[in-house]
């Protein structure tokens, strides 16, 4: 197994979408013992703190249908920043949401070093909305589309100018919800899409080692893991803003964890979208630092 040296980086944002409390998402991590249970494994972790996210009025959609967007553009560009000086240190970046718009600034930071990434989004929605299709206007809902350099200019450009991941290079995992506008998109990309009839057809053993060895074959100088708590069936992670019926089972998720870490591809991962308020016992970041443990190493025996 990898000992690695991983950097936490928490970002409270929930300026992404319209249900608060996701911001609570990293100290409800925390509590949840995440960083204990990854130093047990053999890990050296350092806590970074958060990205400071200012408490600011909301705004409805105030431009060109994304609400909140000075605010998200702040937050993410911060986050990229951290990430890219991680990364340069040569660590694995561990970061904690918040929204999914969150995505937008930690695979820019990721851009800086690696060159051709890859991306795995384990989620019920693919996030390939724009300003134009976007039926919510909420940016958490976007940033698949922003990293591959579809949206509005100043996401698009965070950080640096242009697409951050090439759409070959991106595998959506456990889809069930999807906008019309995002359908075309993924249509015109050529996205691989793993949705939940794939998953419930051939079993998760070979959806994942479908989609890893499409990566492989792919020459990846980094393997991304984009990680939406909304992505497992609500009966399993009922703390998030937008659960849909019908997802992935607890056991598949760590199963699906468990053959990424034994793959060696993943150099960096996020884990967002935890919401306290909506929570059970804090029954979705347990699920959250569970899934993380896997990912990282942990055995049964």
């Amino acid at each position: 197994m990898r000992k690695l040296d991983i950097s936490v980086i928490g970002v409270p944002l929930d300026y992404g979408q319209s249900r608060r409390g996701v911001d609570m998402g990293p100290s409800a991590i925390r509590y949840a013992d995440a960083i204990k249970r990854l130093e047990a494994i053999g890990h050296t972790l350092k806590d970074e703190g958060n990205v400071q996210v200012s408490a600011v009025e909301r705004k409805d959609r105030e431009v060109s249908n994304l609400k909140n967007l000075e605010e998200v553009v702040r937050a993410t560009g911060e986050l990229a920043k951290r990430v890219a000086k991680v990364v340069e240190k040569g660590k694995f970046p561990l970061v904690l949401g918040g929204d999914h718009s969150i995505a937008i600034g930690t695979i820019s930071g990721l851009s800086s070093k690696y060159k051709n990434l890859g991306v795995i989004w384990y989620d019920a929605h693919v996030d390939m909305n724009t300003a134009e299709t976007s039926p919510s206007g909420n940016i958490h809902g976007m940033p698949l589309a922003v990293v591959m350099g579809h949206g509005h200019e100043r996401l698009v450009n965070l950080f640096k100018e242009g697409q951050k991941v090439k759409p070959e290079n991106i595998v959506i995992i456990g889809a069930r919800s999807v906008d019309p506008g995002e359908r075309e998109l993924i249509k015109k990309t050529g996205v691989k899409v793993y949705t939940m009839h794939e998953i419930d057809r051939d079993g998760m053993t070979a959806v994942m080692k479908d989609a890893i060895a499409y990566l492989q074959s792919k020459n990846l100088d980094g393997v991304h893991l984009s990680l939406d708590l909304d992505g497992l069936d609500p009966l399993y992670t009922p703390g998030v803003g937008t659960p849909v019926p019908g997802g992935i089972s607890y056991r598949e998720s760590h199963l699906a964890m468990e053959m990424l870490e034994d793959s060696g591809l993943i150099t960096s991962a996020e884990f967002v979208e935890v919401n306290p308020i909506l929570d059970e016992r804090n029954k979705t970041a347990d699920v959250a630092v569970g899934l993380m443990g896997s990912l990282l190493g942990e055995k049964l025996l």
